[in-house]
């Protein structure tokens, strides 16, 4: 059975409502989405998003941290909030017999969370402890420079996780406000599914939303990523190679009907692994790198081109000028007849690895959904890949030569 989508009216909005029935494991889960209500809308204050979901996750006033944890335990009882760049999302999941209880403890946690200052102090000290593990991994630190060189001035600059400064500035009444102006029926959105009928997934999820005030609705967001290339190159003594992160801007907004092609590219390009272009120009061919990748990324509030690779030190220019060749050279020669071949193979072939699963059905339908596509657009998408005429696709790679404009976040010695 495919998911489906439908609306239930709670005091006076409609909500989406996206359910798929599957009994053959006597599980429900339930996914609480809050869309626009992602780090992209925390203001100044980096890390609140994130920070907000790991003080709901502390469970109920009246229970506490650990009594909520153990109510959780003694009925196997998975629940947990967390927050991304776009959105919120609560997520539930048990025993079919079990689900009752565990909505119900939802619903506690939400109407009284445990938002005091010893759980705010607690949970910022986990969040400074994390910043602090993440300042050692390279990777991690170019990839944050990277964004903020790319969407300098907006909110996609700072990391989800924040910053110590910006963790520091936190209050408890931020956090209340936060959860207060976010966590509405004006954002929400339902993802249910598992051995329940659609009646009883509908009425529990009407039940949920109700404790819920109405709220006003997010507003949508989109941050252009920079035109002009900068570089950006941070010095780190510990390090024994180079980390060089790539990114520009790209032409393209979700939904878009060309998104097919894109994903062809990209997989050519730089996305497949062993086979694609970085990987066999600049490991096959030049030994630089024991991995290089690229990728598209497509959201709702930003799209952006991004890639990257580890070198030698002594390497790092020679690494930096053969990914301005490929790029260089894919824009203006575009792909050869067998690698669109290789490509429409594996997307195709590997299209039911997708779909195996539950929760990767509700995923696509929602990303359906989120993305303004109408529900079975994945299907058409694949059935537009294998009619894909060579000559269409390098005419759309060379009309997105802006991923030639590469802004760079380097990490070396």
């Amino acid at each position: 059975m495919a998911s489906s989508l439908d609306y239930v009216e709670v005091h006076g909005v409609k909500v989406p409502v996206i359910y798929e029935e599957d009994k053959r494991l006597p599980i429900v889960s339930m996914q609480l989405v809050f869309t626009g209500s992602g780090s992209v809308d925390e203001g100044q204050k980096g890390g609140l998003a994130r920070l907000s979901a790991k003080m709901l996750n502390e469970g109920s006033k009246s229970r506490g941290s650990v009594g909520f944890a153990d109510a959780l335990d003694a009925r196997a009882i998975q629940l947990s909030a967390t927050a991304g760049n776009e959105t919120f999302v609560i997520e539930l999941g048990s025993l079919k017999e079990e689900f009752d209880t565990g909505l119900a403890l939802l619903q506690e946690q939400l109407k009284e969370p445990n938002f005091t200052a010893k759980t705010l102090t607690k949970t910022k000290t986990m969040a400074l402890s994390d910043i602090a593990r993440k300042e050692a991994d390279f990777d991690t630190v170019a990839s944050n420079e990277l964004k903020a060189v790319l969407f300098e001035g907006t909110p996609m600059a700072t990391p989800n996780i924040g910053t110590v400064e910006s963790i520091n500035q936190i209050k408890l009444k931020d956090i209340q406000s936060f959860v207060a102006s976010h966590l509405v029926i004006s954002n929400a959105l339902v993802v249910i599914g598992g051995d329940i009928s659609k009646d009883q997934a509908f009425q529990k999820a009407k039940q949920l939303l109700s404790d819920l005030s109405v709220g006003k609705k997010a507003n949508d967001r989109y941050f252009e990523p920079r035109k002009t290339p900068k570089e950006s190159i941070l010095k780190r003594p510990a390090t024994e190679q180079a980390y060089l992160y790539f990114g520009s801007p790209f032409a393209m907004r979700e939904g878009d009907s060309e998104y097919y092609k894109a994903r062809v590219a990209m997989f050519i390009l730089g996305s497949s692994g062993f086979g694609s272009r970085m990987m066999e120009e600049i490991r096959v061919k030049r030994g630089l790198a024991y991995s290089a990748y690229s990728r598209l990324s497509v959201a709702k509030t930003n799209t952006y081109f991004s890639g990257y690779l580890q070198t030698k030190l002594q390497s790092q220019t020679e690494a930096k000028k053969t990914v301005i060749e490929v790029i260089d050279t894919f824009v203006r020669d575009g792909v050869t007849q067998n690698e669109l071949d290789q490509a429409r193979k594996f997307l195709l072939g590997s299209e039911p690895l997708r779909v195996e699963t539950l929760s990767q059905r509700l995923g696509r339908t929602f990303s359906e959904y989120y993305s303004g596509k109408p529900l079975g657009s994945s299907v058409q998408e694949l059935e537009m890949i294998r009619n894909l005429k060579l000559d269409d696709l390098n005419d759309f790679i060379k009309r997105h030569g802006e991923i030639r404009n590469l802004s760079y976040a380097i990490v070396t010695k």
